[in-house]
């Protein structure tokens, strides 16, 4: 359980390893944030490799979500779009660390899907959440 939001895992359900299942929302304020992509500070997307572009990715929606008064355990909601899912499976022993670096332990409700392609080319992943900062 968080201080602020409630995350919901039922046992009835199969573990949700790497998110949770609901998120009962705190009371305050909701702030949307756009899809963020691997992009520097000069719109250049940075990495070639899925890891590298899912960090710098999280990293700019921490970023917005700081700009907007938030923390990483405002998250309730995460939506993970990829062009190429079989290289996050491979990726999947090494994002661990990046993911806690920016989030710590907190997983907000999520899902990753698969694209066919994001608006800028060579963009591999795109991240997209909402969050509930308290009252």
């Amino acid at each position: 359980m968080n201080e602020r939001n409630l995350l919901i895992n039922p046992n009835e359900l199969a573990p949700a390893i790497g998110y949770s299942h609901a998120v009962a929302a705190a009371p305050g304020r909701s702030v949307y944030l756009a899809g963020q992509i691997a992009f520097n500070r000069e719109g250049q997307i940075v990495g070639d490799t899925w890891v590298e572009q899912f960090d710098l990715a999280l990293s700019n929606l921490v970023t917005a979500l700081a700009g907007a008064g938030g923390e990483p355990e405002d998250l309730v909601w995460m939506q993970i779009f990829t062009v190429d899912v079989a290289a996050y499976r491979d990726a999947r022993p090494d994002l661990g660390p990046v993911y806690r670096r920016h989030l710590g332990r907190h997983f907000p409700a999520m899902g990753l899907y698969g694209v066919t392609e994001l608006a800028d080319v060579g963009a591999l992943v795109e991240i997209t959440a909402i969050a509930v900062i308290p009252d």
